[in-house]
């Protein structure tokens, strides 16, 4: 990969101050976390800022985009949570609801999580073209890890004897989106250190909310469990990689000979990499 000695991300001109706010503010929470006892959170927010944080450099970097590495990283990352969304966050949902009498509670906070995940992410597509002074990509970006960093403090508050597999799968894709945000903000001419916002975004809601004392209520938890499974789910088939016609990928390998047959060839991929990202965490979760 040929180095961009202009890159946005390196230009100290350019930087934003909402992104170095945001790692500042992160910063702060840690050392609540730290008191507050949130160590698995603390854990996740950071996982999370370093994986979009160093996918994003790498991505302002990059003179040009690798299909193989956008579907295998897209892949790797949606079959990781969907396969921890199935397997820890939804028999949690079902088990709640049981204990509370009603066992398709949990089943009416998943569906709650899919709808409301599919509406906040229709509604915030439309929001891109809307002609402002802040990158609204970026802006869709940092919303989404937000909303995800408070789903998942509140599921930790409420459960804090989960293990950390669960979240650690769940920001698995934070990688991946911040290099393709940054190849986006670059062909534009924005800096990537706006993503630092995004990046910082799942510390800044998941430890404050990690922290609030939820009321030991099986039913309120079959909800928050169930709407989480669903948000979550929503998310990992939003990542699924997409090799169809006008998809971000084929967008890509329009840039190159032959690129039919390299989107044909990308569907095996697909396919492979989200095989892979599900076998990992079950081969985790029986090896811990």
């Amino acid at each position: 990969m040929s180095i961009n000695s202009n890159s946005v991300f390196n230009n100290a001109g350019r930087i934003s101050a909402a992104g170095i706010a945001s790692v500042v503010g992160l910063i702060v929470l840690s050392a609540v976390a730290v008191t507050g006892g949130a160590s698995k959170v603390l854990v996740i927010s950071w996982v999370a800022f370093i994986a979009m944080a160093l996918g994003a450099w790498l991505g302002a970097r990059a003179d040009e985009t690798n299909p193989y590495r956008l579907v295998w990283g897209y892949g790797l990352a949606s079959g990781a949570m969907v396969t921890s969304a199935a397997m820890f966050l939804v028999p949690q949902a079902m088990g709640l609801g049981g204990q509370a009498g009603a066992a398709r509670i949990g089943g009416v906070g998943i569906a709650a999580g899919l709808v409301v995940g599919y509406g906040t992410h229709t509604i915030g597509h439309r929001l891109t073209h809307v002609e402002t002074s802040f990158d609204m990509t970026t802006l869709a970006i940092a919303a989404h890890a937000l909303s995800a960093g408070l789903v998942i403090g509140l599921v930790y508050a409420s459960m804090p004897e989960l293990g950390i597999l669960l979240g650690l799968a769940i920001v698995s894709h934070k990688g991946p989106a911040g290099y393709a945000a940054a190849r986006r903000l670059g062909r534009s001419d924005k800096s990537a250190t706006a993503l630092l916002l995004p990046a910082a975004g799942v510390g800044l809601t998941a430890i404050p909310s990690a922290l609030l004392p939820v009321p030991e209520s099986a039913l309120l938890n079959a909800v928050i469990f169930g709407f989480a499974a669903g948000i979550f789910l929503h998310v990992a088939m939003d990542f699924l990689p997409n090799c169809e016609a006008g998809s971000e990928i084929d967008e890509v390998c329009e840039l190159h000979d032959h690129s039919h047959d390299l989107l044909d060839e990308l569907r095996t991929h697909a396919v492979g990499s989200t095989v892979v990202g599900a076998a990992v965490i079950v081969l985790a979760w029986v090896a811990i």
